[in-house]
């Protein structure tokens, strides 16, 4: 079994550790483990093992014909059986299909706005999707979307894990120690980060000592701008630090005292697994398939989203009681570690790859 992974990034998105966390878990487990980044290079591509051959593209326009050429000719050279393409990658992957008639084809929907699916688009996918031999997903929404949307038949949810990275540790937090909040979320108005400033004025009003670390891809886009602005406006700036995309996030989490998320909307957000392997007490927002990571009070707090009041109220509990967070951290730890771990996913994603492989 040769299996290539098709990711059109490799920045510190998801998706992308998804791709990669993939990539370097087959390697020594198939025949050949791969992984193409179809558009542009990014800080992952350090965490890619030395087990795993590397393909880039440098593809420019989405009919780009020599990187479709240079994929397909990757492709038929090395007899990679299996493309398991991520996210928006499905394009050229069905190209590549066309192409290559007799690989098995699989497209993983990472898709982040899962509260809002009525607004997808999708006249291009219902088209590639002809091509798909199987869909994974990263929550049960999208599941139920690509089997009545899509009308694909072959469909499975398969819950992201996360490991850690052996990345040298290179980031060093503002901030006092044991005084730090951390949100790991790139700049997309979908994480609110409005809403998480706002809970932290309140914070901030009442413990001082307390910082907001902020680590993710800064687009400096509008919205990024609006975040900015609002720290400026509200005279932040010297306890909300943003610090762009990191690769050594185990390194920032272990310098943390508390993980928060606060989107609108999620699939099952890496960020809250990589919370719990470090041991990091949680709050974070009731949407997507969060529920599935917390269950209940001892495992973190659910809150409602675009709430800062609670969201403040829950960051304060975990504030003034050390036995509680170290309790509620241990207790998330041992939940991904027993139903979101490694092995568990790469045995159901082989037992995928052998139905489909032709």
């Amino acid at each position: 079994m040769k299996v290539l992974q098709l990711i059109d990034s490799l920045d510190a998105g998801g998706a992308e550790r998804v791709a990669v966390n993939y990539a370097n878990s087959l390697a020594n487990l198939i025949e050949a483990s791969y992984l193409c980044s179809t558009r542009k290079e990014g800080l992952l591509k350090e965490s890619l093992s030395n087990h795993v051959a590397y393909l880039f593209l440098n593809r420019k326009s989405t009919f780009d014909f020599k990187a479709i050429k240079k994929l397909h000719v990757f492709v038929k050279i090395n007899k990679i059986n299996i493309v398991h393409a991520h996210s928006s990658s499905f394009f050229i992957a069905s190209i590549i299909k066309i192409l290559n008639p007799k690989i098995a084809l699989i497209w993983h929907d990472h898709y982040g706005k899962s509260e809002f699916l009525n607004d997808r688009p999708k006249f291009v996918l219902t088209w590639c999707s002809k091509l798909f031999d199987h869909i994974v997903t990263v929550n049960t929404l999208l599941q139920n979307w690509s089997e009545e949307i899509l009308g694909v038949k072959s469909v499975s949810y398969l819950p992201n894990f996360a490991t850690i990275s052996t990345i040298q540790p290179i980031t060093q937090l503002q901030g006092k120690e044991g005084r730090r909040i951390v949100c790991l979320a790139n700049l997309r108005a979908q994480k609110d980060h409005i809403t998480l400033l706002e809970a932290f004025k309140t914070i901030k009003d009442k413990y001082p000592e307390w910082t907001m670390h902020l680590i993710g891809q800064d687009f400096n886009d509008a919205y990024s701008l609006s975040v900015k602005t609002f720290i400026k406006k509200n005279n932040l700036e010297s306890y909300v630090f943003i610090y762009g995309s990191c690769s050594d996030v185990f390194n920032i989490l272990s310098q943390c005292t508390i993980g928060v998320l606060a989107s609108k909307s999620e699939g099952l957000p890496l960020a809250l697994l990589e919370y719990g392997l470090a041991k990091l007490p949680v709050v974070a927002t009731n949407v997507g398939d969060c529920s599935k990571v917390i269950s209940n009070d001892e495992e973190g707090f659910l809150i409602s989203s675009e709430n800062h009041k609670v969201l403040a109220e829950a960051l304060l509990i975990y504030i003034n009681d050390l036995d509680l967070r170290v309790q509620v951290g241990h207790n998330l730890h041992l939940k991904v570690l027993s139903t979101f771990s490694q092995a568990k996913a790469i045995e159901t994603l082989i037992e995928i790859y052998k139905t489909h492989q032709k």
